[in-house]
């Protein structure tokens, strides 16, 4: 039997489709060695790791987010305390709210407030907005350290951590399977990224490009950084057609994403019994095509050197 590690990626809204993945992790009776998330795969390993079931995540969202007087209380609470502290969050603006304060407000009371409190260590990825890379938090406040790998750029305030600011992890690392590569035999990781959303053929529209385009990089970035890893599956839930603030959609997420469920039951399966063969990560195109274009060069040179 060997150990697994859980890597859960970045996708706003999708990533409610997480549950799925803890409801398989539940059902089995089995938990991973270490868990990396980044954005709301951050969020959701908090709760897991805090000692929430998936059930109860579930739970937790159809009351906060789908009960609509609920959501508008939790909203009003939100706001700043006092004129002194809207002029410290940057006073008059269009969007970047302070998701320090809407973490506060909306999380489950049962996550833990320091990382050393959870019962699965729990590695955050947020991105160094001046130092352009990733990071991993793992120990220290944990409330900060969530709202920097969640900090949508534009929607909420960059989160200052040790005299630097981060901003969202999906930046740099949209599903961290490098960051649990030294803690376990396996790793399942579950990309929750968008897509392009207008079928072949018809023009897209200029939100559709802006949106489309960040999504696609996403999405490349986690197939090129899965593919150097064979020990790694990589699974991807088909919530792509859901915008990343439709938390609203909640139970459409879940619906349309409920083959996750069976697919997770059967990664960790292969992945307790040492089976290699179902945990094989499909080179994607832009790796393949990129090693004929090595091997070609390879090839010149060497014809050029005799």
């Amino acid at each position: 039997m060997t150990d697994f590690a859980l890597a859960l990626g970045a996708g706003g809204a999708r990533g409610i489709a997480h549950i799925h993945a803890i409801k398989a992790l539940d059902d089995l009776g089995v938990r991973p060695s270490v868990i990396a998330g980044t954005s709301i795969g951050a969020l959701m390993g908090a709760a897991y790791a805090s000692g929430m079931s998936g059930q109860d995540i579930d739970d937790f969202i159809e009351d906060r987010i789908q009960n609509r007087l609920v959501l508008l209380s939790q909203i009003f609470r939100i706001r700043p305390e006092s004129v002194w502290q809207f002029l410290a969050d940057g006073g008059p603006r269009i969007g970047e709210l302070n998701l320090e304060r809407i973490l506060s407000v909306f999380l489950p009371d049962t996550i833990c407030k320091e990382f050393s409190s959870l019962s699965i260590p729990l590695r955050v990825i947020a991105t160094d907005f001046s130092g352009e890379r990733d990071r991993s938090f793992e120990e220290g406040p944990l409330l900060s350290a969530l709202a920097a790998s969640a900090s949508i750029p534009a929607v909420f305030l960059p989160v200052k951590i040790e005299g630097f600011y981060f901003i969202d992890g999906s930046a740099t690392n949209p599903c961290p399977v490098d960051w649990v590569q030294d803690a376990a035999d396996r790793v399942i990781a579950i990309d929750v990224a968008g897509g392009a959303t207008v079928p072949r053929g018809e023009k897209p529209g200029k939100l559709d490009v802006l949106y489309g385009a960040n999504q696609i990089m996403q999405r490349t970035m986690v197939d090129l950084n899965a593919a150097r890893f064979p020990n790694t599956v990589l699974l991807k839930a088909p919530v792509a057609q859901f915008r990343p603030l439709d938390f609203l959609r909640s139970r459409e997420i879940l619906r349309e994403s409920d083959a996750l469920y069976e697919q997770t039951k059967r990664a960790i399966a292969g992945c307790l019994d040492g089976k290699s063969r179902d945990l094989s990560v499909k080179r994607p195109a832009q790796v393949k095509k990129q090693d004929a274009v090595n091997g070609e060069i390879m090839n010149s040179m060497e014809r050029g050197g005799q």
